[in-house]
């Protein structure tokens, strides 16, 4: 019986030593690290690579040809080989800010093993890292109040869904009071969800780090699912698990923004608002810029901000919903006859809707209307939105 408990004594430890080793494989390889310098190192072991490169938005950026034209992509830069099938490579110096990256060995592209840090952007798997400073303080998890996120599920009889899913941030100490708060609505693009702010705009940590420094008001900020045949983000509905797609039903052809009223009534029948034009805010990027051009043009006693960040300008299916999309200019004149308290624009110069955004201006421009503009380097990407994100609420409910 003894020799039978030192048997099984001695395969558990087998088992336990099994999974440790697959616990510690790789222990010794750090990646990304992040250096005092800010420089970053990058570490892959990979023997059998004749070639490992990496893409990365810290690398200065090249253009490629997509089916929307010209755009703007990280750059690839290659790895040096070190001993034993080690590739690295290191940076220079960084600015504070949230990165992404990825490798490819042999031209296959590839996460790094060693950096369990990563967003989904469709159906792109990256991984991140942040350098600390400046805006990079912004959007990493800070020793401040924290708000609350909740996966809400609403009924939305315009879309003909019982339930449809969407993303709220409550500031701090909203659960333990009785005040009302302001509210904004935060839109996504092509291709995103109700998940894209949170994980992909760090919206939650610049929520509660601005509003931490007094810099904005504390707000109730609603996120939802822009793609009016949608339930909810790719699988947290009830059609499976699909493989994320750019293109999605009922995206721009009129059902979303006629069926935003119904989010409007769950946000101010469950939460504590001040329903009123001048506590109300509506922005978004790409898709969502548009969705906030129409939306509040459609309802213009309704929004007092208004912010389009990158925003698809004359994008609309064609032939759908004219009612939504038609005598824009006319709809445009009532909104701006008691006009909104901001009316916001930003857009990248390297953007490849910065054509479309340059006319819309002229338009405001021609016909007198006020705006406030911002433009930045770069093109059709997370970091410039996160920078609007930031700028714009710092303007709101002021």
């Amino acid at each position: 019986m003894k020799k039978l408990y030192v048997f099984a004594l001695a395969c558990l430890s087998s088992s336990f030593l099994w999974g440790q080793q697959a616990l510690w494989k790789g222990e010794d390889i750090t990646s990304p690290q992040i250096n005092p310098d800010k420089t970053v190192t990058f570490r892959l072991v990979a023997p059998k690579a004749s070639k490992v490169e990496i893409e990365g938005d810290f690398l200065p950026s090249r253009h490629i040809q997509t089916p929307a034209g010209t755009q703007e992509a990280p750059g690839r830069k290659e790895m040096e080989e070190k001993e034993n099938g080690l590739w690295e490579l290191t940076t220079d110096s960084l600015p504070g800010e949230l990165y992404s990256y990825t490798f490819y060995i042999n031209g296959q592209r590839t996460p790094d093993p060693n950096n369990v840090y990563q967003n989904r952007d469709i159906a792109t798997i990256s991984n991140i890292f942040i350098v600390g400073g400046g805006k990079g303080d912004l959007y990493q998890v800070q020793d401040v109040p924290h708000g609350n996120i909740s996966k809400v599920w609403y009924s939305s009889p315009t879309l003909g869904m019982d339930q449809r899913r969407m993303t709220v941030y409550t500031p701090a100490g909203y659960t333990e009071g009785h005040k009302k708060y302001p509210v904004l609505y935060l839109l996504h693009g092509a291709g995103g969800d109700e998940d894209s702010w949170g994980d992909l705009g760090r919206a939650c940590q610049i929520l509660d780090n601005l509003i931490a420094q007094g810099k904005i008001k504390p707000m109730i900020v609603v996120m939802p699912n822009g793609n009016g045949g949608q339930q909810a983000a790719p699988g947290q509905a009830a059609d499976g698990m699909p493989k994320p797609q750019f293109m999605n039903p009922k995206m721009m052809e009129g059902s979303v923004e006629k069926a935003f009223p119904d989010i409007m009534k769950y946000i101010e029948k469950h939460y504590r608002t001040i329903n009123d034009k001048s506590h109300r805010a509506i922005c978004g990027l790409s898709m969502g810029g548009f969705h906030s051009l129409y939306i509040s043009a459609r309802y213009p006693d309704k929004f007092g901000y208004v912010g389009l960040f990158s925003a698809a300008i004359n994008r609309q299916s064609k032939g759908e919903n004219n009612d939504v999309y038609d005598n824009l200019e006319e709809k445009l004149a009532v909104q701006f006859k008691h006009a909104p308290r901001l009316y916001w624009i930003g857009i990248g110069s390297g953007d490849f809707l910065y054509k479309d955004n340059a006319e819309f201006r002229k338009l405001l421009d021609r016909k007198g209307y006020k705006y406030t503009y911002m433009e930045t380097d770069g093109g059709h990407i997370w970091r410039n939105w996160r920078i609007y994100l930031t700028e714009f609420t710092q303007l709101l409910f002021k």
